[in-house]
């Protein structure tokens, strides 16, 4: 086999492993990423809790960086400390160390299993949450596949005349194949490729361990890297764990690497096998950091804090003094219908990734309301407004114009969709911004329990909410049912919880008697804007005859 064609199967390899990790993160954050985040918000309060939710957070979502990019989020929000971020971090480094550790076992078996079980779920059923866990199984089978396949691909190479060249300059050279290690990594976005990639060299011989060992560090360094990056234009507050997790992580990396390189330590008592070695390089490596940080972990917030302020400073000049929105209402086209309906609906969006924020910040206030985000998100809602007087408007002089049937019903859809998007927000500003005034001026706390109603009501509302504004934009009549159906399945979900609730009610607890008027209204109130979302799905599904009087018609999948 030739080098190209060596080299074709390697990437191709590595590109389904890239993928198929893609793919169970994915699902993972659909299937039970809201449940994850308030579990993380609630357990980050201590921090030794933060550390063993890390781990678990990575293991699911397969990438310490979305733990870093999650808490990064919960730290500038001020719904936990920077401290506790760290040590979060910290934790989901070592769960993605440990992934790597579970994927170095011979799993080969678990292949046909999981694509099968995967498959099954993802066609048998309608439910969203168990498509979601037959896709996380399907990514777990390809994953593993990916590994097997990038073994393959590597073989050929232990013959090649090229490679010990390669590998003798790598040696020779330890600064820049660490660097080129922490390319490699910031390239893949992920260091669970990178390890697994480094493990398939080294178990075919290709890498010795005192090589291997610096690539790891090099790996290491390339992982925190992603984090700061991507979050380069957030707010100070939420860059501040991303540049924490660097300076901790890629300091340590750059550190351990001279130690390494100066005194040359013995690597055999890291493990006895090539694989054992890198992997458990890069466990007690994340291990080191983990130890390392929660001593210096208010340091190095204090010094992330200062840099932070320090670059906000200096970009504060460069800042644009033009605070107006721009629209994408263009009348200079509105005689050409093709051209305004692209507008209207890109404003349309606009309004979906408004109301999207509006839904998101206010759970946030019922946990920890504040009169400064309660103003702005009022505020919020006055531009909402703006927004929808100027696509009816818009919608309106179009109307006038000479459309095609499919062009006028497309402009019926638009101009209900913004209706029902400002109504959504007058229910989240005029009902649900009472309550929570309400809840804040009384002192008034949920139960453990009632709450945890609350947030799972609100993330199912807030996930079909992500439906409908697919359904506008889409028009897939696939999604349109689901969105419908999710509807249904929100009618028994409140049923439930206004069981439990009252329950609570007979049995007097203190608490849910205090906040029960909050507690049902805030239940219909989710309920009555999760019913103006599926509503935006009804076009779709009555132009394709699949709305028979009042309910869904049954269907069979093609």
């Amino acid at each position: 086999m030739n080098g190209s064609v060596v080299l074709l199967h390697l990437a191709g390899a590595v590109a389904l492993l890239l993928w198929a990790t893609r793919m169970v993160r994915a699902g993972v954050e659909s299937a039970y990423g809201d449940r994850l985040r308030r579990r993380l918000r609630k357990y980050m309060q201590n921090p030794l809790l933060a550390v063993s939710f890390g781990v678990l957070l990575a293991v699911c979502l397969q990438s310490s960086t979305a733990v870093t990019l999650l808490v990064g989020s919960f730290v500038g929000a001020g719904f936990v400390s920077g401290v506790a971020g760290l040590m979060a971090v910290r934790g989901g480094e070592l769960g993605s160390a440990l992934v790597v550790k579970i994927l170095s076992y011979d799993l080969t078996l678990l292949v046909p299993l999981a694509l099968v079980a995967g498959t099954f779920l993802s066609m048998s059923s309608e439910r969203l949450f168990w498509r979601q866990n037959g896709k996380i199984l399907v990514g777990i089978g390809l994953l593993i596949l990916s590994l097997e396949l990038t073994g393959e691909a590597t073989t050929p190479l232990r013959d090649s005349q090229l490679l010990p060249v390669i590998v003798n300059y790598l040696a020779s050279d330890p600064v820049t194949t660490y660097l080129l290690a922490a390319l490699m990594t910031w390239l893949f976005h992920s260091s669970i490729a990178a390890i697994i990639l480094l493990i398939s060299f080294a178990s075919r011989g290709l890498i010795h361990p005192d090589l291997a060992v610096v690539m790891v560090l090099g790996v290491n360094l390339g992982s925190s890297i992603i984090a700061p990056l991507l979050t380069r234009n957030a707010p100070p507050e939420t860059r501040v764990v991303p540049l924490g997790n660097l300076l901790m992580r890629g300091a340590g990396s750059l550190i351990i690497l001279i130690l390494f390189l100066t005194f040359k330590p013995s690597v055999d008592f890291i493990g006895s096998d090539p694989v054992s070695q890198v992997v458990n390089t890069h466990i007690l490596f994340n291990m080191i950091i983990l130890v390392a940080g929660i001593p210096l972990s208010g340091l190095v917030l204090r010094a992330t804090e200062a840099l932070v302020n320090l670059k906000a400073k200096q970009e504060a000049p460069s800042e644009t003094i033009f605070t107006q929105e721009i629209s994408a209402l263009d009348m200079s086209v509105i005689t050409s219908p093709p051209l305004a309906l692209g507008n209207a609906t890109r404003e349309v969006v606009r309004t979906c990734e408004t109301v999207d924020v509006m839904l998101r910040r206010i759970i946030d206030l019922y946990e920890k309301p504040d009169q400064v985000s309660i103003n702005e998100l009022a505020k919020l809602d006055d531009r909402l407004d703006a927004r929808h007087a100027a696509i009816k408007l818009y919608l309106a002089k179009l109307a006038t114009q000479k459309l095609t049937e499919d062009e006028a019903l497309r402009t019926q859809e638009l101009l209900g969709a913004c209706v029902k998007l400002e109504q959504v927000g007058d229910i989240i500003v005029r009902n649900m911004l009472v309550h929570v005034q309400k809840k804040m001026d009384r002192k008034l706390e949920f139960t453990e329990e009632g709450w945890d109603e609350l947030t799972e009501f609100h993330a199912m509302v807030v996930s079909n909410a992500h439906l409908a504004f697919n359904v506008l934009v889409s028009r897939d009549s696939y999604t349109a049912r689901q969105l419908v159906r999710e509807k249904d399945h929100l009618r028994d979900m409140e049923k439930r919880t206004s069981e439990m609730h009252f329950q609570r009610l007979r049995e007097g607890t203190v608490r849910s008697v205090e906040t029960s008027s909050i507690h049902l209204d805030t239940i219909r109130d989710l309920k009555q804007i999760n019913s103006l979302l599926a509503s935006m799905a009804y076009p779709v599904l009555e132009e394709k005859g699949m709305l028979g009087g009042t309910r869904l018609k049954a269907v069979t999948e093609g």
